[in-house]
């Protein structure tokens, strides 16, 4: 090994410029930057079902939602920043206000217009909006804190917590693998992920040579009805887009069992037979629409324009599927860190508040309608519990109970020494069960190089499935797929379909 004398230098710049929890800290910022704004663009409208007799339509909308720097209300209703020593002494939580513009609108004509406070959001020391960021080595000693303490994690009534990262499959991918039981030989997975939705979806091919799709209630459906109730007709379309190279038998096969269907509504109606929806024929057919927008592939869209590009993708997925089966394609493998992704602090964040905000709209409608039913029309300032949103966070950050029911998400830093602290910070865990085997995800892969320290790691239950960062490892945000395809368009990328 050749003595590099730039190495130290390199490593110490390295660090100079870069914080050991950078990612946490970049995820922190996007989740208040861009997340928050997204989170309220799914519930954008809320309609009332309850309202007064004498209008037609109510919808309340929410528009803007913005977060501030930390700061406290005295006893005596003053505000003024607070800054996290003062929080660890006084055992209270270091947090800043959500602030949110809601407008109500009578017949399409605005009744009311306001900015109100939602709830208090904890902030992570060190991130864009703690008062630390900013601060030079000698002011933040100023404040009482360490200049060497990386930041990263969060206070809540007065101790420091920190949010451990999550490493799970990744969603939207579809995953093919030999099964060594069940009825199918291969099995293809896929996670489809949009908001609060992660819809498992799996191809599986029987005895009887169909391809069968599973997803949500829907249970072994054969693939081709699906594509046909998707808007794809034509057998010879549904081939090419399959392979337009080579015919394969196992497609002929299953389009010659299927000839017979001929129309969108024919192949909904199958499907709503199969899953045991016993209504009339225009119900069932209405039905069956609705759960292929809503739970078919919900990251490609919930809108009934989106259904050819289902279709497609189902193409797509059958011919995976066909070229692992016949060996033309190595199968997936799970373990491979391609295939994996981290939740970091924003992400599970995001996960928190995207729940809590549907209680919070669901309390809201409730004090709506229960008002309006006694004879009164009540300002929907006036009925909007700031205290439900950040009881609810604080709680979940307090126990370490996420949404989902798991345990352990956020846990008490541990400050016996420097480097455990560290340590603590750079923490990944699998949510697989600590009970059972799954020898393969916890032996050490070849692509954990560079990424994943390959030593530290307890013994015991919980080996090789709680890991930690490797010290120069920094993880990239999700980036848009609409700029990516732009920018692959602008260097001449040319779409197909």
């Amino acid at each position: 090994m050749t003595n590099n004398k730039y190495g130290p230098l390199l490593v110490k710049k390295y660090f100079e410029e870069q914080k050991l929890v950078e990612s946490d800290i970049e995820s922190f910022n996007n989740l208040v930057e861009h997340e928050l704004q997204e989170i309220i663009e799914e519930n954008k409208i809320i309609e009332p079902t309850i309202i007064p007799h004498d209008i037609d339509e109510f919808k309340i909308r929410l528009d803007k939602i913005w977060v501030e720097k930390p700061m406290i209300i005295e006893a005596d209703g003053s505000k003024r920043a607070i800054y996290p020593i003062e929080a660890r002494l006084r055992k209270i939580t270091y947090s800043a206000p959500i602030f949110m513009e809601i407008s109500a609108h009578i017949n399409d004509i605005e009744r009311e217009q306001f900015t109100t406070q939602i709830g208090n959001l904890p902030i992570m020391l060190k991130s864009k909006f703690c008062h630390l960021s900013k601060m030079s080595r000698e002011e933040l000693i100023q404040h009482g804190e360490d200049p060497n303490e990386p930041g990263g994690y969060f206070i809540i009534n007065g101790t420091e917590k920190v949010l451990i990262d999550i490493e799970d499959l990744a969603s939207n991918k579809f995953l093919v693998q030999q099964e060594s039981i069940g009825v199918s030989e291969y099995a293809g997975k896929i996670f489809s992920e949009r908001g609060s939705f992660k819809i498992p979806h799996s191809v599986e091919k029987m005895k009887d040579g169909i391809f069968y799709l599973s997803f949500t209630r829907v249970k072994r459906i054969p693939a081709i009805i699906i594509i046909k109730a998707l808007g794809l007709l034509k057998d010879e379309e549904i081939m090419r887009l399959i392979s337009d190279k080579k015919n394969y038998d196992e497609v002929l096969i299953n389009l010659f069992e299927f000839a017979s269907i001929k129309s969108e509504e024919e192949a909904l109606d199958y499907m709503a037979k199969k899953i045991g929806i016993t209504q009339s024929k225009e119900i069932r057919v209405e039905r069956m629409k609705e759960i292929l927008d809503k739970y078919l592939l919900p990251h490609l869209g919930i809108t009934t324009e989106n259904r050819t590009i289902k279709a497609y993708n189902l193409c797509k997925y059958l011919r995976k599927y066909i070229l692992v089966s016949t060996n033309e394609l190595p199968e997936d493998d799970k373990d491979h860190y391609m295939n994996k992704r981290l939740k970091l602090a924003g992400d599970l964040l995001a996960d928190l508040i995207r729940v809590n905000l549907k209680v919070l709209i669901g309390d809201l409608l409730y004090n709506f309608q229960r008002i309006v039913k006694r004879g009164k029309f009540p300002s929907i300032k006036v009925i909007i519990r700031e205290k439900l949103l950040t009881s609810r966070i604080y709680s979940a950050m307090a126990t370490g109970t996420w949404v989902g029911g798991r345990k352990g998400v956020c846990q008490r830093i541990q400050r016996l020494n420097y480097l455990e602290t560290l340590s603590h910070l750079q923490r990944v865990v699998s949510p697989l069960s600590t009970a059972q085997e799954n020898f393969e995800a916890r032996e050490l892969h070849a692509t954990h190089l560079g990424r994943l320290c390959p030593i530290e790691t307890p013994e015991g239950t919980n080996i090789g499935l709680r890991k930690n960062l490797a010290l120069l490892c920094k993880i990239s945000q999700d980036s848009d797929s609409q700029e990516v395809v732009k920018q692959l368009k602008n260097i001449g990328l040319n779409v197909v379909v």
